[in-house]
């Protein structure tokens, strides 16, 4: 049912701040500024995903939900949109294993700088089914346009997703078995918890169970991201000549890879970038 992970969500107060904050983090430039009534938006389109910045526009019903949700819960990742083939499928699928997805809808979108259209698919989960996160599930009509590299060593896609979870066995069962993404890593560590690695296309959704005194049993949280590049060095260099701290290289959780972590520019995301290396 799901091939990929199609686009993370970004609440944000102020649009703008956050789109120069990732046009420096990511090394490319945007590939679409829409929106719609209530609330503005723009994309980077990445090798094998798109981040969708959201901000609040206007006085309306729809804008002030998004300030009282920011207000709530702060700036943030606030939805995982999956990719599907085929929505209608997705959709009686979600049904079945009890999601209570919404009917499938037909969705236009505009660029508002270029006039470019594109359409798709949507469906989504009612999120009390979902521990908290807010799903959707979307079939494209057509590819979006890529964002144009504009620096050195450039961020090329999406390597995992983070969610934190205070109940893992129900985190297990809602990614696994009920939307069908393969397990990959099981482990537990004293100095880090629990993880699951589900994988989703070529990247990973993490699922870290790290015990907390007060955590909600019942809401998992969309936490943090780790970028892809094909040389974590350079990436450090650029962003340190950009005046982002960031950490030393190190080894990462995973034997074939190499990651450091930005401390700042991420509008409060936390944020790996992740080089690959051979096996």
């Amino acid at each position: 049912m799901i091939t990929a992970i199609d686009h993370l969500v970004v609440l944000v107060s102020d649009l703008p701040a956050a789109v120069a904050t990732y046009e420096t983090l990511l090394a490319r430039a945007p590939a679409w500024r829409g929106g719609d009534d209530g609330s503005d938006n723009v994309l980077f389109t990445l090798d094998n995903m798109s981040l969708e910045l959201m901000a609040p526009s206007g006085s309306g019903q729809a804008a002030e939900r998004l300030r009282t949700l920011i207000k709530l819960q702060g700036e943030g990742i606030a939805s995982l949109c999956f990719r599907v083939a085929d929505a209608a499928g997705a959709r009686n699928r979600l049904e079945r294993v009890a999601l209570q997805p919404t009917p499938v809808a037909d969705v236009e979108g505009r660029d508002r700088i270029t006039g470019a259209t594109l359409a798709w698919k949507r469906t989504r989960t009612a999120t009390e089914t979902t521990r908290g996160v807010r799903m959707f599930f979307l079939e494209l009509g057509s590819e979006r346009p890529h964002s144009q590299v504009i620096g050195a060593s450039p961020v090329v896609g999406l390597d995992h997703l983070v969610i934190s979870t205070s109940d893992p066995e129900r985190a297990a069962a809602l990614y696994g078995a009920r939307l069908g993404l393969a397990l990959a890593l099981d482990r537990t560590r004293q100095d880090c918890g629990r993880l699951m690695s589900f994988q989703c296309g070529d990247l990973r959704i993490e699922v870290v169970h790290r015990p907390v005194a007060g955590s909600d049993a019942n809401h998992d949280k969309l936490w943090g991201v780790g970028w892809r590049v094909d040389d974590v060095e350079a990436s450090r260099e650029r962003l340190i000549a950009a005046g982002l701290t960031v950490t030393a290289s190190r080894a990462g959780r995973h034997a074939d890879t190499r990651v450091i972590t930005v401390r700042s520019g991420t509008c409060r995301i936390p944020t790996l970038l992740v080089q690959r290396t051979p096996a």
